[in-house]
């Protein structure tokens, strides 16, 4: 099998996915790639992870590594990663700024649901196509989100075949851009709710994306073959904890029902292994409190190897990667290293 050249990570929320994300790029680049992590997550863990002061939406060398190595970065814009999607897209620089400027639009970009996934995609894709990486690893959000990432191109798709949006596009038999009677009356139904004002502008930018929806169409189809191709592997990334494994053997069957079966199981901050605590009847203190406490410890250790084989069992081709639980997070690349060193 060639090594894959995306690689997608998807799990439980708090489970340490960024980190996870991160010390597989660091681990491509210590290999002599050149590595880029992306994170859709806007709480800044990714640049926190590093030990950079922060990221944007364009790609940020944060290490050179010996072998000709690169990690690089960026946190996504959604709103940023849209507005160069329609300056891509225009047939004119005032078709572009005419769309940018739209108060319809403005909304759109920035709250629709469904955006910022679509967006990451898309950020996925233009990294693909730069040439510069050799490996990309996407930091999705938490479980309940990750199938909206995956999914995202084929709902672009499906919105712009859907009749209503077909309606609103439709120019008439002279060529003119007015609107016909179905979207006619869809529009007086919308004034009615959100007046006047918002279909006017609903109109505009109707009309000013005239032309563009087929480079739309386009590239969400070519960025869900990405997500669909053999260069894209899937990790799932998860915690010991019986709520965390639970949550993620939920997520397995409706990833391997999209077309993006799962090769890697990373189960972070699991507890090490002692040896058995002596099975003397009592000790004096403090070692008795210290055998009971290593009797705790290797309940606990038991307990998380139990849930551990229930997800292996869920999954029995994919390499399993445990990473232990570390005095804190990393905060720094030699920290993620560390974690790093467990991948594989």
């Amino acid at each position: 099998m060639t090594e894959p050249r995306v690689i997608v990570c998807a799990g439980p929320g708090g489970v340490g996915k960024t980190t996870a994300s991160a010390a597989l790029a660091l681990q491509g680049a210590q290999r002599g790639l050149h590595a880029c992590v992306v994170t859709i997550d806007p709480a800044r863990r990714l640049a926190s992870t590093l030990g950079v002061d922060g990221l944007g939406n364009e790609p940020h060398l944060v290490s050179s590594v010996g072998g000709g190595g690169q990690l690089w970065a960026l946190m996504l814009d959604t709103q940023g990663t849209f507005d160069q999607l329609v300056r891509r897209y225009a047939t004119s620089p005032g078709q572009a700024e005419a769309i940018l400027r739209n108060r319809i639009y403005r909304n759109i970009a920035g709250a629709l649901s469904g955006a910022q996934e679509y967006m990451a995609v898309e950020k996925l894709y233009e990294l693909q196509e730069d040439g510069r990486f050799e490996l990309i690893v996407v930091d999705t959000p938490p479980a309940q989100h990750a199938l909206d990432f995956l999914e995202a191109p084929g709902r672009l798709v499906r919105l712009l075949d859907n009749r209503v949006f077909r309606l609103l596009m439709a120019p008439t038999r002279a060529g003119a851009h007015v609107l016909g009677l179905g979207a006619q009356l869809l529009l007086r139904t919308v004034a009615k709710v959100a007046g006047g004002q918002v279909v006017s502008d609903t109109v505009e930018f109707f009309g000013n994306f005239e032309g563009m929806e087929e480079g739309f169409r386009a590239r969400a189809e070519r960025a869900n073959a990405l997500l669909r191709s053999p260069q894209t592997s899937f990790v799932l990334v998860c915690s010991p904890r019986a709520d965390a494994v639970e949550e993620a053997l939920q997520l397995v069957p409706r990833l391997q029902s999209v077309g993006a079966p799962v090769r890697t199981i990373i189960v972070n901050r699991s507890y090490p292994r002692f040896a058995n605590a002596p099975e003397a009847p009592s000790a004096p203190p403090p070692l008795g409190d210290l055998v009971a406490n290593l009797r705790q410890l290797g309940q606990v250790a038991a307990s998380e190897d139990a849930e551990v084989a229930r997800l292996a069992s869920a999954l029995p081709g994919a390499k399993l990667c445990r990473v232990p639980l570390l005095a804190q997070e990393p905060s720094d690349l030699s920290a993620l290293a560390e974690v790093a060193s467990y991948l594989g």
